[in-house]
């Protein structure tokens, strides 16, 4: 997370190195595809991520689902991106149908109830709009570093997605969180202030929380869960876990 060290004025030639690796994946993952399409999660990743798609590659489409519980400090961070390079982010919405029969059934925070019943509110507010948002393209981009959990720790930068049957390019793999937010501080980009806030990870606001200092990146998402079951359904899980009760 961010701290209250000045902006540097340059980045050192170990970090400048990842940048160039990162742009040449971007760069060969356009060439290999033709299109390319960056799934944005509006966090500090996404911020460097935007950053190098805008300014060096700017053929690859970003795109961003709005599941409609996001805070407002992301509305309002989207917003400040798309001003300030004079670009769009597509944006993707739930089924408007789908989320209406999912809260009649399970109510408005029913996801607390049950680890299903939390994948299912994921699979209508962000799996199926991100499938529209993936629709015509053989790739996407993914902001996954190996720091992020141990599930993430074994991903490849390029990689075949089960899920989907596409392949996932992912230029941060190797970048350290130090980094990230060197980078971000070093070009004076924009970024959530719920980061300074104790939030490594932002996703819904109901399912998203600060946590300690030291504490492991997503641990501030589904809190109430095992640890090995807090993804999305957009990344994969190594197995199904149990659910231990709300704090």
């Amino acid at each position: 997370m961010p701290t209250a060290a000045t902006h540097p004025t340059s980045i050192d030639p170990a970090l400048a190195l990842k940048v160039q690796a990162s742009v040449a994946l971007l760069r060969q993952g356009l060439r290999d595809h033709g299109r390319l399409v960056y799934a944005s999660s509006l966090g500090a990743e996404a911020m460097v991520l935007t950053d190098l798609i805008w300014t060096q590659v700017p053929q690859i489409d970003i795109v961003s689902i709005d599941t409609g519980r996001l805070p407002e400090e992301t509305l309002t961070l989207l917003e400040r991106l798309e001003r300030r390079y004079q670009r769009r982010i597509r944006l993707y919405y739930p089924d408007a149908q789908a989320l209406q029969e999912y809260v009649r059934e399970h109510g408005i925070n029913g996801f607390y109830n049950s680890l299903g019943e939390r994948l299912s509110c994921c699979q209508i507010r962000k799996v199926e709009p991100f499938n529209r948002a993936l629709a015509g393209y053989s790739a996407w981009v993914t902001g996954v570093r190996r720091e992020q959990s141990q599930q993430r720790a074994a991903a490849q930068p390029v990689a075949q997605d089960l899920r989907t049957g596409l392949q996932t390019i992912s230029p941060l793999l190797d970048w350290s969180q130090a980094e990230i937010w060197t980078y971000i501080r070093t070009h004076q980009l924009d970024y959530s202030p719920l980061h300074d806030r104790g939030y490594p990870s932002i996703g819904c606001v109901p399912c998203t929380r600060a946590v300690e200092p030291g504490a492991e990146h997503r641990d501030g998402r589904w809190w109430w869960e095992n640890p090995d079951s807090r993804e999305c359904g957009l990344q994969p899980r190594r197995r199904p876990a149990a659910v231990t009760a709300r704090a």
